[in-house]
């Protein structure tokens, strides 16, 4: 049975108001998809680089067209909220955040982010009066919208060279005055910083867990205060890392055992038609 986009969104905005945190995993294509939600999570997320990994580009190189084009494929494969990675926006101008949100909401998704990374290497962050006009304007959009879309904004600080947690605590509060649904700041260091950021906001915080020694288990992050917790590319990159694997035995060893790990086609394919 089809959950409308309208039960989706609802159950997306309660899991984050439940009394635990959950984790939202990133897919890259309608089978990564069904196979999560065969798994049982609540709740699936696009990833912006293994969206651009799947069309054999780096991070940044995908069109708004193209990312929507996988996020819908997502949207049609399951009966699980899906939230996108919408990166900046796709645009610099307020406004045309927005329309991003709008054809999101198109899509058939129930959420998304906006980040203040601008994508330019010599300006790699917006001032901070254009990042908090920016998730202003998806805010407004979003809450035009008839439906719950949950707005997350997300300050890249950690991740483009300015590894401020004042600035970061600054922009997040500023961004959930604004109104944002979920506040984002991928790269936090440690559980000490995590902590800080929770206590300094009011609305719930999302944590990316995919960096090597800067991911902590679903207990850790609870108890420090997150609510949601996304995987970011890692899951993309562990089946790419499997890939890799099986090929190198092959072309270097000629041998095939890689064959004794991997799963089996009708338990793949039960994980693929598994309830939603």
């Amino acid at each position: 049975m089809t959950v409308t986009q309208i039960a989706k969104a609802d159950r997306f905005k309660a899991l984050h108001e439940g009394p635990a945190a959950f984790v939202i995993a990133n897919a890259w294509d309608a089978g990564s998809a069904r196979l999560l939600a065969g798994l049982g999570f609540q709740a699936l997320a696009t990833s912006s680089s293994a969206s651009a990994g799947v069309l054999g580009r780096r991070d940044g190189q995908v069109t708004r067209e193209e990312a929507l084009a996988q996020a819908r494929a997502m949207v049609m494969a399951t009966d699980l909220p899906v939230s996108a990675d919408l990166e900046k926006g796709f645009a610099d101008a307020p406004e045309a955040v927005a329309e991003t949100i709008r054809l999101a909401a198109a899509a058939g998704l129930v959420g998304g982010s906006i980040e203040d990374a601008t994508g330019n290497r010599d300006r790699p962050l917006y001032g901070f009066d254009d990042a908090v006009e920016r998730v202003a304007a998806a805010v407004q959009a979003a809450r035009a919208l008839p439906f719950s879309f949950t707005l997350t904004a997300r300050t890249e600080n950690f991740l483009r060279g300015n590894p401020d947690l004042e600035d970061t605590i600054r922009r997040l509060q500023a961004f959930e005055q604004a109104g944002a649904d979920v506040l984002f700041a991928p790269g936090l260091p440690d559980l000490a910083a995590v902590r800080a950021v929770c206590a300094a906001v009011s609305k719930p915080v999302n944590f990316m867990a995919g960096i090597k020694g800067r991911s902590f288990t679903v207990a850790e992050l609870e108890a420090a205060g997150v609510r949601r917790i996304s995987l970011a590319s890692s899951l993309y990159r562990a089946a790419m890392s499997g890939l890799l694997e099986a090929a190198q035995e092959v072309k270097e060893q000629g041998t095939f055992g890689y064959l004794d790990r991997v799963l089996a086609a009708p338990e793949l394919n039960r994980l693929m038609e598994g309830d939603s």
